[in-house]
């Protein structure tokens, strides 16, 4: 697929956001005043898939070991800024307000981080004219070829990858045991603003190994889910049975009985 696309300063593409962020990043969100989630999604990892299975190579980079009951799992956890709304960084003529220092994430817009995933501009927020106007090439043949594009995207591979420790030893320090099965749904957590900058602050300057990470639930709003976890002695828990304010479910499916 050929794809060409020019910003039109609509602003669309900076409201109602998860923004994924590295730690660094992450730090620097809550030191501006702003909201960050952690989100955490598990695989089952019973066995070291082929060598030659690029995208599970690639999860397992950025992943850290867990387990779940007796079931050997990757846990997966983005850093990711909140907000409702525009994004507290846009100002009102739809310019950003810290252009230069803008998150990576934000610098690859409409891009995809992950190479595994297809970029679909029916699936942006950026209007049509965006795509259907534009001069510039971004994609050639399903490929980048806005090559400063490319090296950010490749950048934010690299840090993501390099902050699996810290965002463990977070995990560790908040006592967060809680995911959803990749691709099912999202666990959430929302913990306050200060607290989360001092325990990423730990994390990050943490030297030892982290803690052997254990006793790992999966949730998910689907009983079909829960029941195929169980099955294979892993520990499973349906969300609206979950009496907590830890944490909250987002499925990306129906719930099913």
């Amino acid at each position: 697929m050929n794809i060409n696309f020019e910003c039109t300063t609509c602003g669309k593409c900076c409201h109602d956001l998860r923004l994924p962020l590295c730690v660094d990043e992450a730090l620097t969100w809550l030191d501006r005043g702003g909201d960050v989630q952690i989100i955490c999604e598990a695989v089952p990892w019973p066995e070291e898939p082929p060598s030659e299975d690029l995208q599970a190579a690639a999860k397992h980079r950025r992943s850290f070991p867990a387990i779940s009951g007796t079931l050997p799992t990757r846990i997966m956890v983005i850093l990711a800024g909140v907000f409702t709304g525009a994004c507290p960084n846009l100002q009102p003529d739809m310019r950003c307000g810290i252009y230069e220092e803008r998150p990576l994430v934000c610098r690859i817009y409409p891009a995809e981080i992950s190479p595994f995933i297809e970029l679909v501009p029916t699936r942006k927020a950026c209007p049509p004219e965006a795509w259907t106007t534009a001069r510039a090439p971004l994609m050639r043949e399903g490929k980048l070829v806005d090559s400063a594009i490319a090296s950010i995207a490749q950048r934010f591979r690299v840090v993501d990858e390099a902050d699996v420790k810290t965002k463990q030893w977070l995990c560790s320090y908040l006592q967060i045991d809680a995911a959803a099965w990749s691709n099912e749904g999202y666990v959430l957590y929302s913990p306050e603003r200060k607290l989360l900058r001092m325990m990423l602050q730990q994390a990050k300057r943490a030297s030892e190994p982290p803690p052997p990470s254990t006793n790992w639930r999966y949730v998910s709003n689907r009983r079909s889910t829960v029941e195929m976890f169980l099955s294979v002695d892993a520990d499973s828990v349906l969300a609206e049975e979950i009496a907590s304010e830890s944490f909250e479910y987002l499925g990306l499916f129906g719930a099913t009985s």
